[in-house]
Formats: structure tokens, C-alpha cells, sequence
């Protein structure tokens, strides 16, 4: 990966002219002390999370960070997660976020191209799948080579980069701010003596703000399950009688959906999910199994959220939050953006004259002020000449009975889908549903039955044919 040079960076404020002195205390951990905040297997009230973040603070600051220093984050969830991001920023420091399930190798990628002057890790090895959570002690190293900040952002992140390598997308802590000022204007989503259960990650945009940090300003107690199996998270959901709000990705819908006989949950209110279109027939599926609306939501890294549907009656349609300008531009969704949210790139194909390039297809109502994402521009293919949109052939396979999940992929000029199917699954009903959905020319060339498909570490679905063919093989090996 290229290094990002400050030389390469455009005019930017100076470090933290936009840092918006003590908003981690005024927004995030002011509160009753003995109000509860978190429950990561223990509960922790705001009293005891004041003290962790002001210890922390201590630690890194004994290192070297403090205003306009930079650190790089690599924990699980967990409440040392949750006290080092505080610290950092209370300190005044750019935070970059790492996942903790890349390889080494990615890590030392993402540190040689950030340049950080702090590494906050954990001091154990990684966790099972499944865990929701760790309980980790959080190890501050001071790191060669750091530089410090070059810009007045207070979040940096990386994007999935599954469609090529990853963005560096930063952020300032007035556009933190913002975001969470768009959620408290939302009349649906948790607010004070509410509850999340969030199984969204958070170190990314809908786990971290719409999750993490919605809850600490909102004052909501914020609980993220023991483990992210359908018993785990109901448990989760049945320990309080407080309403509670399920924050996660259409993966996690498709979960709970599947349990033909949940238990009574009175005080579940709705679930909330992004970062994928969901099915059709999922939100319906859901709400006869609980009772309370499937809400989504649609947004960016590079912006946060953009637009809901959190009483699920809009769908497919959703209406754009507060403030947010929306524009189609040759089909492509494009929203306001007066700055650009990747530092050191200059890519006029992704943001230009304030506009910010979604890549997705998606159509404006403006009479209703509604916005319908279709799916993503470079899902659509050619074949015979004909175009095809690989999202529509996704959806009518997922509308089939059979089919419970599926990957359409175009690869050597052919279109291959990759499904997840009920047990004992005919093949020719799903040929045969195929044939009454879709024309000839938008058919699969090739149909791959799985178990289960492969996912990304932040719960979509992957999309790259070479693994999905290797996923197959091993499969039909099997």
C-alpha cells in the first residue's frame, strides 16, 4: 500500500482547529454517575466508565500521545475499546480504527500507510468467532516512524476495500457530531431509558456511531450479546425489561428470522439494519416471528447515515435524514458533501465540487422526499449486448422459497450465482422459479448450491468469484 505523505494531503485545517473542545465530556460521558451505560457480561455505569477513560488517558499520555498525536486502535469489542477511543479523543488525537480480525500482515499494511505514533492492542490472542465481546487489558506502545497528525480529523477508517483496496475515509469531530445530532432527530431510535443490543462492529460507521456512540449521548444502556448465535442475542434481548432496540446487518435479521418459535420478547421494540439490501420477504418473515418492525437504514463510512426506514413502512424506500442533499446524477445517487472525506487522494470520480460519488443506482422521489437504492452501479453487466443488473437476479433467486441466501457474480462473460438453499433443495424448482421471474439472457449460467455463503468479517456477504468458487469446490468435495 502507498504510504500517505503529508506533502500529498490538500489545504486542511491545522490539527484539531475543528476539534470541538471536551464534546467526549459534554456529549458522551456526561450523565447521572450511577446511571448504567454498557453491559459487556457486567454492567458499568457512567461513574466507573469516567474513571476507566480518565485512567486510560493516563496511560497514553505516558506514552507521548496528547493534541495532534496519533494512534491506531487494534481491540475486540470490549470495554477497552470503548475507553481507549474516549481517552484518544479526550486527549485531542487522531484515532485510526483497526479491526482486530485482520491478518499481521494487513495490520503492518494499514501501519506503514497511516503512520501512527501510538498502537493501542490487546494483550491476549483473538477470540473465538462467535464472541461478542472480550475482556481485555488494553497495551499502549509508542511506535517508530510515527508521524503526527496532518489533518484536523478525529476518525480515520478503512473501508472494507472488497471491490479494491481500501479507502482511508476521515472524518472531524463536528461531522461525529452531526451524525449524532441526525439520530437524536430520529423519533424511532433509542433514546434515554431505552436499550441497544448491538451486534453491528464497532469499529465500523453503523456499529461505532449509529451503536456505540448514539447510545453514550442518548444515554441508552448499550449491551452487546456473549456470543452472536440466535440464543445469545435473545438472551441478550430478554435481560432487561427496559424497551430494547436490536441494532445489527441483514445476516443478523436472517438469524433471528429463521427461529420458527422465538420466545415472547415484550420489551423488543424493532430491529435495525444496514450495510446490505435486504431480501424480499425477510422484513415480512421477521415481524411475523416478533412482532415489532424490521427498520433499515442506508448510509456510508464517508458520511455516516443518510437515510431510514426504521418503521419498515416505506420499504423499499427511505426517507433522507435531516439535512442531507441528495442528487441523481446519471442514475448515480450523489450526496452534499462540502469536503472530501478521503485525505491524500484526489479522485474526482469519488468526490467533486461538494458532491460526494455513492456509486450506487437509486431513485428520487422528491414529492414524498423519498430515496430507493437499487444496488450498486458496477453490478450492472452486459451480455449479448443486453444489460443486466446483477442485484435483480439476486433478488429473484432470494425470492424463491427455496433459497435463503444468494451471491450473483460475472465472471469470463458469464453470469454464475452462488446460493444458500433450504435442506434437500430441488434444483429444478429453483431453475423453474427462474424461468418464471426472468428472462432467458438474465439467467445464471451456473447455479452452485452451498450450506451456508461466505461472509466478510463485517457480516456481508463476499462477492469475490474466486472464493466463491473455492467455497464451492471444497463443498462438492465434501
Amino acid at each position: 500500500m502507498t504510504r500517505i505523505s503529508p506533502s500529498s494531503l490538500p489545504p486542511s485545517p491545522p490539527p484539531h482547529a475543528d476539534a470541538q473542545e471536551n464534546w467526549v465530556d459534554e456529549l458522551l460521558l456526561a450523565g447521572p454517575g450511577g446511571e448504567e451505560c454498557l453491559h459487556l457480561g457486567t454492567p458499568l455505569d457512567r461513574a466507573a466508565l469516567r474513571a476507566l477513560v480518565e485512567e486510560q488517558c493516563g496511560r497514553l499520555a505516558a506514552v507521548g500521545l496528547g493534541p495532534g498525536g496519533t494512534a491506531a486502535l487494534r481491540l475486540p469489542p470490549s470495554v477497552a475499546f470503548v475507553t481507549s477511543l474516549l481517552a484518544c479523543w479526550r486527549l485531542g488525537a487522531q484515532v485510526a480504527l483497526l479491526d482486530h480480525r485482520l491478518t499481521d500482515h494487513e495490520i503492518e499494511a494499514a501501519v506503514e500507510r497511516l503512520a501512527p505514533q501510538v498502537m493501542v492492542g490487546a494483550t491476549h490472542g483473538p477470540a473465538s468467532a462467535l464472541r461478542g465481546f472480550s475482556e481485555v487489558e488494553p497495551e499502549a506502545v509508542a511506535l517508530p516512524g510515527g508521524r503526527p497528525a496532518a489533518t484536523g480529523h478525529a476518525l480515520i477508517q478503512l473501508s472494507s476495500g472488497s471491490t479494491g483496496p481500501a479507502k482511508v475515509i476521515a472524518r472531524t469531530a463536528s461531522d461525529v457530531i452531526r451524525e449524532l445530532d441526525c439520530y437524536r432527530r430520529l423519533t424511532d431510535f433509542p433514546g434515554g431509558g431505552e436499550r441497544v443490543v448491538l451486534l453491528s462492529s464497532v469499529v465500523h460507521v453503523l456499529g461505532l456511531v449509529g451503536g456505540l456512540l448514539n447510545a453514550l449521548r442518548a444515554r441508552a444502556a448499550l449491551t452487546i450479546p456473549e456470543r452472536m448465535t440466535t440464543a445469545g442475542i435473545l438472551t441478550a434481548v430478554a435481560a432487561s425489561d427496559r424497551p430494547t432496540t436490536v441494532i445489527g446487518v441483514p445476516f443478523h435479521a436472517e438469524l433471528l428470522a429463521g427461529t420458527v418459535a422465538p420466545p415472547a420478547l415484550p420489551q423488543l421494540r424493532r430491529m435495525i439494519v444496514a450495510g446490505e439490501l435486504v431480501r424480499p420477504g425477510l422484513a415480512a418473515l421477521f415481524t411475523e416471528r416478533y412482532g415489532v418492525p424490521l427498520g433499515t437504514m442506508y448510509g456510508m463510512t464517508e458520511t455516516g447515515v443518510i437515510a431510514t426506514d426504521l418503521s419498515g413502512a416505506l420499504n423499499p424506500a427511505k426517507r433522507p435524514v435531516h439535512g442531507m442533499r441528495l442528487r441523481l446524477v446519471g442514475g448515480e445517487l450523489q450526496i452534499g458533501a462540502p469536503t472530501s472525506p478521503y485525505p491524500g487522494l484526489d479522485d474526482p470520480t469519488r468526490w467533486s465540487d461538494g458532491w460526494l460519488h455513492t456509486r450506487d443506482a437509486a431513485e428520487l422521489d422528491e414529492v414524498y422526499d423519498l430515496v430507493t437504492v437499487l444496488g450498486r452501479l458496477d453490478s450492472q453487466v452486459s451480455i449479448g449486448g443486453l444489460k443486466v443488473d446483477l442485484t435483480e437476479v439476486e433478488q429473484a433467486l432470494t425470492s424463491l422459497p427455496e433459497v435463503r441466501e444468494a451471491v450473483v457474480v460475472f465472471e469470463d462473460g458469464a453470469i454464475e450465482a452462488y446460493l444458500a438453499t433450504e435442506p434437500d433443495a430441488d434444483l429444478s424448482l429453483v431453475h423453474d422459479g427462474l424461468a418464471r421471474r426472468l428472462a432467458a439472457y438474465k439467467r445464471p449460467r451456473r447455479l452452485a448450491l452451498l450450506p451456508r455463503l461466505p461472509r466478510t468479517a463485517t457480516g456481508k456477504l463476499l462477492r469475490d468469484p474466486a472464493a466463491l468458487r473455492d467455497t464451492a469446490a471444497t463443498a462438492a468435495a465434501r
